[in-house]
């Protein structure tokens, strides 16, 4: 893999950018054939069985170059580039237009501006499932964790006059922002390195670094629910947010990038991890060309 000179970076200010909040990343089974349709020709796509590994991304974030946002980055799956294997988003979803904007022209991220709507719910406090069991198998019971409420959050996304409900995430766990967890788990510092670019905005394939330091503990998976219509007092209150002049945006229409995404969560979790206390750095991207594809050998093992 041959790099190039990093890009000339605006807006946000110097790199490396630091961003402070929470999130949830949760990891799915994703057929390949779903993944195949966002990542680029160059790439070899890890998989087995017909799967790859998928999810998403789902984060809070109170401090950032940007200022305070949401954000939820759907991951198609995981590509491999010797020595290692990169995670490749489909779809960024923030609430921000700096943060949009910054995503596309410097990130080469597909990212568009959305609403996020949050509510807590009420549940059961013996309610259980199979993710329970299968947590405290592995080590991590979540019996402490549960709570009478939930958090529901309504993901709206905002193009032009359009305004399209891509899906619902119901956080089954007691999240950070209610304050309601007694044990957050162990201090942990890991890299996320991604792949970007191929985009409109930004045609450069890029490779970019991700460090976290956090408090990260396994949780019950979030619950997903697909698009449903969004209701006209929605609409309108998504359009005049991010000043929208057209009062006929039509719902429910969605285009095959939205419709591949909310298949990848829609697609069936096997792990999630809450980040409290979360810092990331993320690092200038860089312009990279691919060794040849012949010379790529995909294996769910290599890392």
């Amino acid at each position: 893999m041959e790099v190039a000179e990093t890009r000339c970076l605006s807006g946000y200010g110097k790199p490396p950018w630091i961003f402070k909040g929470s999130a949830l990343y949760q990891l799915h089974l994703v057929k390949a054939e779903t993944a195949r349709a966002f990542i680029p020709k160059e790439f070899k796509l890890v998989e087995a069985f017909g799967y790859t590994l998928g999810g998403f991304f789902l984060a809070n974030y109170e401090e950032s170059p940007a200022g305070a946002f949401d954000e939820l980055v759907v991951i198609a799956g995981i590509v491999w580039n010797p020595p290692m294997s990169c995670a490749w988003a489909a779809r960024v979803l923030v609430s921000s237009d700096d943060a949009c904007g910054h995503g596309r022209k410097e990130v080469g991220l597909p990212s568009y501006v959305a609403k996020f709507s949050k509510g807590t719910v009420g549940i059961p406090m013996h309610q259980t499932s199979k993710s329970h069991y299968l947590l405290h198998m592995i080590g991590f019971d979540t019996m402490h964790s549960r709570s009478k409420d939930s958090m529901d959050v309504q993901v709206t996304e905002i193009n032009g006059p359009f305004a399209i409900n891509i899906c619902n995430i119901n956080l089954a766990t007691a999240v950070p922002g209610l304050k309601l967890d007694k044990w957050m788990g162990p201090a942990i510092k890991m890299s996320l390195p991604s792949f970007s670019g191929r985009t409109k905005h930004n045609p450069n394939l890029l490779k970019y670094s991700c460090s976290i330091e956090c408090r990260m503990r396994a949780v019950q998976p979030a619950k997903v629910t697909g698009s449903f219509p969004a209701s006209k007092h929605d609409t309108e209150e998504s359009l005049g947010h991010h000043k929208c002049k057209s009062p006929d945006a039509i719902n429910g229409l969605l285009d095959n990038g939205q419709s591949l995404s909310i298949s990848v969560m829609l697609s069936k979790p096997i792990l999630a991890l809450q980040f409290n206390c979360l810092k990331m750095q993320v690092e200038a991207p860089i312009a990279v060309s691919l060794c040849p594809r012949s010379s790529c050998r995909t294996s769910l093992g290599v890392s």
